[in-house]
C-alpha cells in the first residue's frame, strides 16, 4: 500500500550521520513483519530508495526506520522534521524473515544494519527462541541500538575496533567463540555491510550452521519489474526485492553484489556534491 506519511518522531542517533524516524503509517504497520522493507521517495523528481523496517507498532500505527546520511536522497530525507510528511512510502515489501521456534539464534549486526537486525531479533524472542546479539562498530560512539536490544535478548556481545567498549576487534571473532562454545546454536542472522556479512558466512560455514543474510541491493521499483536488484544465489539470478531480501549466506555471490553496489558511486558522489553546494548557497542567501 502506498501512502503519504507523517513523521511523529525524529532522533539523530549519530549527529550528521545516522537518523531514526518513527513514521505514522498504519496500513504498513498493520502488516509489517521482521525482514520487510519499504521504498521511499522524498521529492517528485527524486529516486526511490529501500529502507529496512527497524520496528513496527501496530497499536500506534507506526513504523521505525534508521538510515545513514550517505547520498542526496538520504540528505533530503534528513531535512524533514517531526510533523512533516514523506511524499511516497510503499510497503511492506520483500519476504518476511522465516522465524520458527527452536534452539539459539545469533543475530549479528553492524552499522545501520543493527537497527534492521533488532526487528529480526525481537521476532525470534517473541516466539520463545534464545537470542544472542553480537553488534559492532568502529568506536563506542557509533554503536547503535544497544539499549533497545538489551531489553529482550538473552546475551549481548559487543565489539569495537578501537576497544572503547566491549571486545577489541571484529564481530566475527565473538561469533567464532560463541559457535565453538555453544552447541545449541541453530541459526545465525547477519545484517550489515557486505564485507561483514560475507565474513560472517565464512565463519559459520565450517560449523554447518544455517546462516541468513539480509541484502542491500540497489533497487528502483521494489516489486520485481526492473531487475536492478538482481543477485546471484547458488549460481542462479534472484531478485532481492521479491525473492529476498534474505538469502542463504553460504550461497550468495558477495563479490558480485559488492561490485554492483559500486556501479553508480561516481554519479552518487557528483549528485551529493552538487546538492551540498546548492544547500550551502541557500544558507548564505
Amino acid at each position: 500500500m502506498q501512502t503519504q506519511s507523517a513523521i511523529v518522531k525524529k532522533k539523530e542517533l549519530i549527529p550528521g550521520q545516522t537518523t531514526l524516524l518513527e513514521i505514522h503509517a498504519p496500513h504498513i504497520a498493520a502488516k509489517a513483519q521482521p525482514g520487510n522493507f519499504i521504498i521511499v521517495r522524498v521529492s517528485e523528481t527524486g529516486e526511490r530508495i529501500p529502507l529496512t523496517i527497524a520496528d513496527a507498532d501496530k497499536a500506534r500505527g507506526t513504523i521505525t526506520i534508521v538510515f545513514l546520511v550517505l547520498g542526496k536522497t538520504t540528505a533530503l530525507l534528513n531535512t524533514l522534521k517531526e510533523g512533516d510528511s514523506i511524499l511516497d512510502l510503499c510497503g511492506p515489501l520483500g519476504k518476511p524473515t522465516c522465524i520458527e521456534p527452536g534452539g539459539t539464534v545469533i543475530c549479528v549486526g553492524g552499522g545501520t544494519g543493527i537497527a534492521a537486525m533488532h526487528h529480526i531479533a525481537k521476532g525470534h524472542w517473541r516466539v520463545g527462541n534464545k537470542v544472542a546479539a553480537i553488534i559492532g562498530a568502529r568506536t563506542k560512539n557509533l554503536l547503535l541500538f544497544y539499549d533497545e536490544l538489551s531489553q529482550f535478548v538473552h546475551e549481548m556481545f559487543v565489539s569495537t575496533n578501537d576497544g572503547s567498549f566491549g571486545h577489541k576487534g571484529l564481530v566475527t571473532e565473538l561469533l567464532r567463540n560463541k559457535l565453538e562454545t555453544d552447541p545449541t546454536v541453530s541459526e545465525v542472522v547477519a545484517v550489515g555491510p557486505v564485507p561483514m556479512m560475507k565474513a560472517v558466512s565464512l565463519v559459520t560455514k565450517p560449523f554447518g550452521v544455517k546462516t541468513t543474510v539480509s541484502l542491500n541491493s540497489i533497487m528502483i521499483d521494489g516489486i520485481g519489474m526492473c531487475g536492478a536488484c538482481r543477485v546471484t544465489v547458488n549460481g542462479e539470478t534472484r531478485f532481492t526485492c521479491v525473492d529476498g531480501p534474505e538469502f542463504d549466506g553460504h550461497a550468495v555471490d558477495f563479490d558480485e553484489l559488492n561490485a554492483r553496489l559500486a556501479t553508480f558511486k561516481p554519479m552518487e558522489k557528483e549528485s551529493m556534491e552538487s546538492y551540498c553546494k546548492c544547500a550551502h548557497h541557500e544558507k548564505k542567501d
